[in-house]
């Protein structure tokens, strides 16, 4: 296999594949280097909403000084849920969205200078030349954080292809195994099968142990999360009997109860409720059989933890 080195990004991650760009399973054509906007309506710039320390991930992705978390405005999916909607929502602009790649850095560079170890990507799917960009001046400049991708899931198989000397852990959301679903909440009803390849390539990359330091942080891998939604335990269900049965049992897994109804789904029951245990335990009664055991199960009592406010410069203060 032929290995670049990290001076020489993939054609898929050049910024030329911005003008008639197919990074993401959308793939729209459109040229983003002179601001034809695509599905998520960003253009060849960076494109980010926020750097910030983040504590608020799976203990191997966090550990106890948190993770810089370089978090990219708008987003391939919009999810009627998202508790990001501040940033993803791509009908708005990004808040302070001018970083200059130089800034970025430094901005990345003084957080790691702390200490911290891990630089992660939130909602990197569309903005994967960016990524690189910033991934190849923080290796310029002497750094090598463990670089997390943190995902919806919905990648395009030849854009992970390209990311793969880039990228230590990948951290994928697996939503829906069903298409109606994924179209009524996403905007997106071929998200099972894309959401499938796109694991099965993250998997052989890393395959199925995640590698931890001494300290029990992530260094290689992949973590895989799942989100129970109200009234859609069969969901779950099949999402984990793909999980086990295409990938393995053996993989990390991260169950989520956070659930919290936003204001647009305010209209469309029963996702205008919270999570209730019963469907909960359903699907942990599910995972446990499946003989999944490594990994993280939410608390029924941390739905209302997770809720930044993006218009303040530290997005997770409480």
């Amino acid at each position: 296999m032929h290995h670049m080195s990290s001076t020489d990004p993939e054609p898929a991650l050049a910024p030329s594949a911005l003008r008639s760009c197919r990074i993401c399973p959308r793939q729209c054509g459109c040229d983003r280097t002179a601001g034809a906007p695509g599905f998520c309506r960003t253009d060849a710039g960076l494109n980010i909403a926020a750097i910030t320390v983040h504590r608020g991930e799976e203990p191997a992705i966090s550990g106890p000084l948190g993770i810089c978390n370089v978090f990219f405005g708008h987003c391939n999916l919009q999810c009627r849920f998202c508790q990001n909607h501040q940033i993803s929502g791509n009908d708005r602009p990004i808040p302070r969205a001018g970083w200059s790649l130089t800034q970025a850095v430094d901005a990345i560079a003084a957080i790691l200078a702390t200490g911290v170890q891990r630089l992660g990507f939130v909602s990197p799917s569309h903005l994967a030349p960016q990524m690189a960009a910033i991934i190849q001046e923080v290796r310029r400049r002497g750094l090598r954080p463990i670089v997390v991708y943190n995902s919806n899931g919905y990648d395009r198989v030849r854009t992970l292809q390209a990311l793969e000397d880039w990228v230590d852990v990948y951290l994928p959301d697996y939503k829906y195994s069903d298409a109606r679903l994924a179209r009524a909440l996403s905007g997106a009803a071929d998200y099972p099968e894309v959401a499938a390849a796109a694991l099965a390539e993250m998997y052989r990359q890393k395959g199925n142990l995640l590698h931890l330091d001494d300290d029990g942080l992530a260094v290689r891998g992949m973590i895989v999360r799942h989100l129970v939604l109200p009234g859609a335990v069969k969901n779950s269900l099949n999402a984990l009997r793909f999980l086990a049965g295409e990938l393995s049992p053996r993989l990390t897994l991260s169950l989520m109860a956070q659930y919290q109804p936003t204001a647009a789904v305010a209209d469309l029951p029963p996702f205008d409720q919270p999570l209730s245990a019963a469907e909960y335990r359903q699907v942990t009664a599910e995972l446990e059989r499946l003989g999944f055991t490594n990994g993280w199960l939410q608390d029924m009592a941390s739905a209302g933890c997770y809720n930044p406010d993006f218009s303040r410069p530290t997005p997770f203060a409480d």
